[in-house]
This record gives structure tokens, sequence and C-alpha cells, in this order.
């Protein structure tokens, strides 16, 4: 039990909530086969390792401060029966639940909330089982994007898989919100080369494609992390990459006519027949094999061991915030200016904006085939970042005022009515869910910029599946049909 004095220290509700949380305990004890197993998974801020364990995968921090809430307990489940465990338990005795796999979440959802919580941190959860002669791959939600690259280059150098360049990445949450990188136009999303998932739903059951239907394997297929309930693993089809690639790095400043080379990478179909203004030559491109080109993307040296890989910590955590945008028609030279002049005003930290090209397979696709819609008609996203490394209340507002100043200034060049954005760049700007009934007006505001016209099929599914909205952030979808 909590000691007496740190019972004082809390405030009435919080003395509720923990005894609620020892009730929570209990129940876990009691749901598991080997009490004492389940023990050593299980921190509460009385355990000297609690704070270790909680800050080891947080990425952001503006989410790890003194003020930012902690969760009353956190699980760290060996096997799936753990998981079952505390979805039942957590139902029980009204714990809210937050899900981790990577801990990238942007706005931190994966491991903050405002009411009593408990954290359910799939870091041990990750094997990663390839089967090269069928081209496929099971992937425990806890394993990361570098763990998945790095078990595939273990059985074959001409496979690979369609997802992020960040290694640390978790694919948990990184599927669930679509999952894109280097291999977008060419085989489309992680989500896309989904073919099967094992789920725990709202009921504690585990479900697979058979069991859940065609409904809701569609809609954790981009719908957003753990929405619908927690998947603990997905199957994926593995696609062919040729044994050697290119690649290459050139940069160009403002008086290198920086400017003109952006514009020009814009016009896609040009820029197919002929790109001389970019000045490429044969020393700034390298050959390597697609395993290494992974390190390479990811900021490695060209000698890195394929082993930093399965390294699960970035090489530094700072502050950040990020937004997204995606664009339809080429911006104009006035607005590549105004963004190299917001660029400039950052005068602590540093601000960064990634042109992500679509088109190819992208544009082939439905954009109802999963519920990530942003498919045909879309030149680029931009990812919009804003880092610092100072403490203080006074240094995030500054630095978010100014991304927030630019993302305005956008507005006239980038998608309009509604505004799009990309799920997995969570961004709580654009609309939050209060934690009591939401109803679908206040919903759709963000969700229609998320989900555009599958917002509505997604609150379907999740109505069916989830109807207590038990599993809910702050940007969950709510279970209201329209």
């Amino acid at each position: 039990m909590f000691p007496f004095l740190f019972v004082l220290l809390l405030s009435f509700s919080w003395a509720t909530s923990a005894h609620t949380h020892e009730d929570f305990l209990e129940c876990l004890r009691l749901q598991s086969e080997d009490s004492a197993s389940i023990s050593k998974l299980i921190y509460t801020p009385i355990n000297s390792s609690y704070l270790s364990v909680l800050q080891f995968s947080i990425q952001n921090r503006r989410f790890n401060t003194t003020t930012t809430p902690k969760p009353l307990v956190i699980v760290t489940p060996l096997n799936v029966s753990h998981v079952q465990a505390a979805v039942s338990c957590s139902q029980k005795h009204g714990m809210h639940i937050r899900v981790r796999s990577g801990g990238h979440d942007y706005e931190g959802l994966s491991y903050v909330s405002v009411l009593p919580f408990v954290i359910i941190d799939l870091i041990n959860l990750q094997s990663v089982t390839v089967d090269a002669t069928n081209n496929t791959a099971w992937v425990e939600a806890g394993a990361t994007i570098g763990k998945l690259y790095y078990s595939i280059a273990q059985k074959s150098r001409t496979l690979g898989f369609p997802a992020g360049v960040c290694p640390t990445v978790g694919l948990g949450g990184h599927i669930s919100g679509g999952g894109y990188g280097l291999l977008l136009r060419k085989y489309g999303l992680a989500a896309d080369n989904v073919i099967d998932a094992q789920l725990i739903d709202v009921n504690g059951r585990i479900l697979d494609r058979a069991s859940m239907g065609e409904d809701l394997l569609w809609a954790i297929r981009g719908g957003g992390g753990n929405t619908f309930g927690i998947v603990v693993a997905w199957k994926v089809n593995l696609v062919p990459v040729p044994a050697t690639v290119t690649v290459f790095t050139v940069e160009k400043t403002l008086e290198q006519n920086a400017t003109q080379l952006v514009n020009r990478w814009q016009l896609l179909p040009l820029m197919q027949e002929s790109f001389p203004e970019l000045g490429l030559a044969k020393d700034d491109c390298t050959e390597m094999s697609w395993i290494e080109s992974t390190l390479y993307f990811a900021g490695f040296s060209r000698n890195t061991s394929l082993e930093i890989l399965l390294n699960r910590t970035q090489p530094s955590v700072r502050f950040f915030k990020a937004k997204s945008d995606y664009v339809k028609e080429p911006m104009p030279e006035v607005a590549l200016e105004g963004i190299w002049e917001s660029l400039f005003q950052l005068e602590v930290g540093s601000g960064q904006l990634i042109f992500s090209p679509y088109g190819g397979r992208m544009s082939e696709i439905s954009e109802s085939s999963i519920p990530f819609p942003h498919r045909a008609g879309n030149l680029y996203k931009i990812q919009h970042l804003a880092y610092w490394d100072e403490e203080g209340i006074e240094e995030s507002n500054r630095h978010i005022s100014w991304i927030r100043r630019l993302y305005s200034f956008l507005a006239p060049y980038v998608s309009k009515n509604p505004r799009l954005a990309y799920i997995n760049y969570r961004d709580l700007d654009i609309g939050i869910n209060n934690q009591g009934n939401t109803s679908y007006k206040q919903a759709s505001i963000w969700g229609i910029k998320y989900f555009k016209s599958n917002f509505d099929r997604l609150v379907h599914v999740k109505t069916q599946v989830d109807p207590s909205n038990f599993f809910r952030n702050e940007q969950s979808i709510p279970p209201f049909s329209a």
C-alpha cells in the first residue's frame, strides 16, 4: 500500500485515485497466473525505478517537466495476457489508459493525461518474425522501425518495408496513423501494407482479422493509435528493394538560388525530365544497400554498424512543437521567401520545414481504402518543426508562437476547406476533445482535417466497437453517430 505520508500529500481527489490505484494493482495480481512475475512489471511513484522507466521513452522534453501529469501506474507487459489484464482492470476500477510503443507522440498523448491514468508501455512486446519466403513479417507493436529494418536485413538484403526514417519510432503508433517514409511513392504507406493484426478490444478479447472483421481492420490502419483498442502486433507485407541504391545530399544556400530550386522541385513532371539547376555531380552520389540507406537517412555515418538500429534511445531529446500541411498547388516564390524570413526570425533554437513528395503509388490508392485520405491531388506534405533547449514557460511560448505565426502565414498556399493535417504529427492546436461527453460536431472540427470523408465511417466503427469511449484521449474518435 502507499505510505501514509504520501497519501497525506495528495488532494482528496488524488487520495481517492490512490485507493482506486491500489484496487487496480490488486486486480492485476489476481488476474495473473504468477502474481510475483507481474509485480516485476508494475511501477508506481514509490518505486525507485519509476521515473527512469517513465522518462526512457519520452521524446519531447515539453512533456517531461515537474508539472507534467504523471501516471499512477506504469505496466510493462511481457505478453498479451498482461495487456488483457491491464485493460480489464482499468475498466473495472475506472483508470484511464495511455498506450506507449515508442514515445514519439508529438503532443505526449501516449504518456500524459489530465485524468488519473495508467501507462501500458509495450516496450517488452518487440519481437519481429520475418518470413522471407512469403515476404511477410509479424511485428509486435512495441518494436521500433529500426528493429524491423534490422530484422528484415538479417533474412534478406533485397526486401524492405515502407516505413519511416527515424529508427526509434514505435511501430504500434507509426502504422496506426498511416506511417510513411522514403518508399512512399513506390509502395505507399506502412498501413497500406498491413494484412493482419492482433488487437485487444474493450472487452479484453484478442482479435485477428478474421474475428475483428473488415471494418475494424480498416479503421486501425490509419485511424489513429489505440482509438479502437490496443494493437499488439501487425502482420505486414515486405516489399522488394534493389540490391544497390544511390543516395545523395545536396546543400544550397539562398545565394545559390535555393528559392528557385525549391520552386522547380515542386513541379514534379518537369523535374522528372531534367533538373540541371540542382547541379548534382557524380561525387555527390554514393551507392549502398537499402538497409545501409536507412542508416544514411537517419543521420548515421557510412561505417556505422547496423546494430545501431536496435538502439531505442534518441541521440538527444529536445523541446519541440510540430504542425503539418498538404500542398496541392505549387507555392509561389513569395511564399518560399516568407518561409525563409520566418526561419531567420527564430533567434534561439531552430526551425525546420520538411517537404515530402507525394504522387506515384500514393495517387493510385483510393482515399477510402484505409482511413488515410491524403492521396491523389497532393504535391507534397510539409512538416513544420520548432526546436529549443531552454527550459521555462517563456521559452516554450516564444517558440510555439513562432510556429503558429508561420502556420498562419502559409494558410493561403496550402490545402483549404478543410486545411488538412497528418494525424501522426499530432497537433492539439487543431482541436481538443474534452474528457466528458464530446459532440460529433465538436470532434468533427479536427477529425475532418485529419480524415476528410473517412471521419464518418471511423465514428461508425468506434460506436460499434467502443460505445463507452473507453479508449480515448484528447483527439480520439468519439462514439457518436453522425
